[in-house]
């Protein structure tokens, strides 16, 4: 409620003598200190300033009561205004106090109120037809341990495969979540995982500094007759389930690859299928990669240039040609197509390049601790066609191949999605309930699965299904 004014002044009147009584006496009693170790100048001079500093918060108490004032009559005025009370009406200021003029002020009053609520109405409706849909559609818990990566299967959008530090890797089925296989041949964190572009085979790649090869298919009986072992009397159904998922992971594990690709002396931190299937190439912390005959294992040539160790390797869907990341803030692009194979250095990023890879026929995508995503043109390495600066690391990010959309995963727990323009999309959920709660490690794009068209896996042990629509309505 309003403060009477008299009792304001006469309250600030006491207030300032009290103040000046108070000054006076500190003065006085700094005056007559004489055990003071402050000049006697210096002292004067302090209380010279003091003095100041006081009558300047003074003035500003004074202007901000009568600021107080005229703000509190104003807000009665209004009232009274809205109240319809003609006592307060009568006190706004109207030029010729006409009730004339009053109508019209009132009128033009409510015209703005009208158009101002529909132009914000058009506005919050435009953007809510324009805002993509990012749902979170399916959760796959297996792992006991982070997910160091994910990805799509080359022949069937509804398998997808992980690599875990729990020293295994696991194929899933998209649309039940079940796992399908668990493979358990490495002896140290399964840090990447690539399905063959023509083969039913999988590449894994692990810290004990070996690739295995092996099928990511196994002959399991159907769910119903593994069901009907269990008696209806002896199990309830959620009992029946449990023992059922057992089994199936106990018949649906594999520990023996049928090849095993030896050369590297550090761990080998991921490894990618050429377009042709039939070679891959290896990247490790040895600071080499290597290309390998899938069929024989046999070592074919060991790609040297990187001061530090490596970070990623991928190779072109259509070509033969491979990009390798390396913690020396480079990448390379290595042509397999001439038998000199020549070498092209990028060098755009000043931290480590955690990421690169073809985005279509003629670009890459390359994404590094220094927080960038940068997009290059394979005719023209010296700048990038666009930058853009993230406030997190990037880690393994993916593009899709029919939208042109840069899905990045980050170490502050955000997905973010962007055009190959550097245009920001949007960012994937992230909540208590929805999302990861640690470190996104790696996101795979299925363009094709009508169910779940991204996946995505982090350090908090999930492996989350995504359905991306960013059709924006008309």
């Amino acid at each position: 409620m309003p403060v009477d004014n008299a009792h304001k002044s006469k309250s600030k009147g006491l207030s300032h003598t009290h103040r000046q009584n108070s000054t006076g006496m500190s003065l006085a009693r700094y005056d007559s200190d004489t055990d003071s170790p402050l000049p006697m100048a210096s002292r004067s001079r302090l209380h010279h300033l003091f003095g100041q500093i006081e009558k300047e918060f003074e003035t500003l108490y004074s202007e901000n009561i009568l600021l107080q004032d005229k703000v509190e009559n104003l807000q009665e005025r209004l009232d009274a205004y809205i109240a319809g009370d003609k006592t307060g009406s009568d006190s706004l200021d109207i030029p010729d106090g006409s009730a004339k003029a009053k109508r019209s002020a009132s009128h033009i009053s409510q015209k703005i109120k009208k158009s101002y609520i529909a132009s914000t109405s058009k506005l919050v409706s435009s953007f809510r037809q324009a805002t993509p849909a990012f749902v979170m559609v399916k959760s796959y818990h297996g792992h006991k341990d982070g997910v160091w990566e994910v990805n799509v299967s080359r022949h069937d959008s509804m398998v997808i495969g992980t690599a875990s530090a729990d020293h295994t890797a696991k194929i899933w089925n998209v649309e039940t979540g079940k796992c399908l296989l668990c493979y358990a041949g490495h002896q140290g964190s399964v840090n990447a995982i690539r399905f063959n572009p023509v083969k039913d085979l999988v590449v894994s790649t692990s810290g004990e500094g070996t690739a295995h090869i092996w099928s990511p298919t196994v002959n399991l009986p159907p769910h119903e007759i593994l069901r009907s072992q269990s008696s209806e009397d002896e199990l309830e159904m959620s009992e029946k389930e449990e023992a059922n998922d057992e089994l199936l992971e106990q018949m649906g594990s594999l520990r023996t690859p049928l090849r095993e690709l030896i050369g590297h002396n550090n761990v080998v931190i991921a490894a990618d299928w050429l377009c042709s299937g039939s070679q891959l190439v290896t990247a490790s912390w040895d600071r080499t990669a290597i290309l390998f005959d899938a069929e024989t294992g046999e070592n074919l040539n060991t790609l040297f240039g990187h001061d530090q160790e490596l970070t990623e390797v991928r190779a072109h869907p259509s070509q033969d040609l491979v990009v390798t990341s390396s913690k020396d803030t480079t990448f390379r692009l290595w042509d397999f197509r001439d038998p000199n194979m020549p070498v092209t250095v990028f060098q755009g990023h000043t931290q480590p390049v955690t990421t690169a890879v073809f985005a279509g026929s003629e670009k890459v995508v390359s994404g590094s601790d220094d927080r960038t995503v940068k997009v290059w043109d394979l005719k023209n390495m010296r700048s990038p066609l666009a930058t853009m600066r993230m406030d997190s690391s990037v880690n393994r990010l993916c593009v899709s191949q029919s939208q042109n959309i840069i899905a990045i995963p980050h170490d502050n727990r955000h997905i973010r999605l962007y055009d190959l323009n550097g245009n920001r999309i949007g960012r994937l959920p992230r909540s208590n309930r929805v999302g990861h709660s640690k470190m996104v490690c790696s996101v795979a794009w299925a363009d094709e699965n009508p169910l779940c068209n991204m996946f995505s896996c982090g350090f908090d042990r999930q492996v989350l299904g995504w359905h991306i629509n960013t059709q924006i309505k008309e």
